[in-house]
């Protein structure tokens, strides 16, 4: 399964699985961060909520490929593990109006997207979703470059993504033709949307790379955001750490004409 189709289908199972409740308000989409971490990380995902959401609280998981699971289901006062992750490195807890899901070791079984539902019977929403993705020990590893830079309006960016390797030995990483996916986390979205796929395929010197650019136009702050890639290979997706792309305009000065002279 490719990771675009992975977004979309994330979609529909949420609204087929009947987990989020609609109250006749229109409800803003809310963004999905994505945190990317090494095995035996400690992972802290928090679930805010208001006031009058105050009622149940549910956290759910989303392995990739699998079906939506139910992390730990309750209340605003006791949110109880379900028996698969009531063991140590599992925690919940709670502070104000944060409730929050503490995952501890981290492995690879744990890469999902985590979301937390919260409000009364009749208006229960999903809300505060995170992809967590571990990069393991592996002999290839995604590197992003640069790691953030800023771009006038109109301007473009340049994404690099590289697939290196840690061995010497093993110098050739690239057999195959890998699957890259860029996408862009921003505020106000669903979720990352996927703006971008390749394949082709274009090694280095030594044959120790392979290197995947994309050129990005810059049209306003609404393009502005972390923008990620993920290379799909050997049946594991691999994740880049993000590029911070902050989109600003030039100011226009109003009043002062060529040649003038301030009196």
């Amino acid at each position: 399964m490719h990771l675009q189709h992975w977004w979309t289908i994330q979609i529909y199972q949420w609204r087929g699985q009947g987990l989020t409740i609609n109250s006749g308000r229109k409800q803003m989409p809310q963004p999905i961060s994505v945190t990317v971490v090494k095995p035996g990380d400690t992972v802290t995902l928090a679930c805010l909520f208001t006031k009058d959401e105050a009622g149940l609280l549910n956290w759910y998981k989303m392995k990739f490929g699998f079906m939506v699971q139910t992390v730990a289901a309750g209340s605003f006062d006791k949110v109880i593990l379900v028996e698969q992750f009531d063991n140590s490195r599992f925690t919940i807890t709670k502070e104000g109006y944060l409730n929050f899901l503490i995952i501890r070791n981290v492995s690879k079984e744990d890469e999902a997207t985590y979301f937390c539902q919260v409000g009364t019977p009749y208006t229960l929403k999903i809300t505060n979703g995170t992809i967590v993705a571990v990069n393991g020990k592996n002999l290839v590893y995604v590197k992003q470059r640069p790691e953030a830079q800023s771009v006038q309006a109109g301007g473009s960016v340049k994404l690099q993504c590289s697939l290196l390797s840690k061995s010497k030995e093993n110098r050739e990483q690239c057999p195959g033709e890998h699957s890259v996916y860029w996408f862009r986390a921003a505020a106000g979205e669903a979720h990352p949307a996927v703006i971008y796929t390749q394949s082709h395929r274009s090694e280095e010197e030594e044959k120790r790379s392979c290197v995947y650019n994309l050129s990005k136009t810059i049209h306003n702050s609404s393009d502005a955001g972390t923008y990620y890639c993920a290379v799909l290979t050997c049946g594991q997706i691999l994740f880049g750490e993000g590029t911070t792309v902050l989109g600003w305009s030039t100011p226009i000065l109003r009043g002062i004409q060529p040649g003038s002279k301030n009196k």
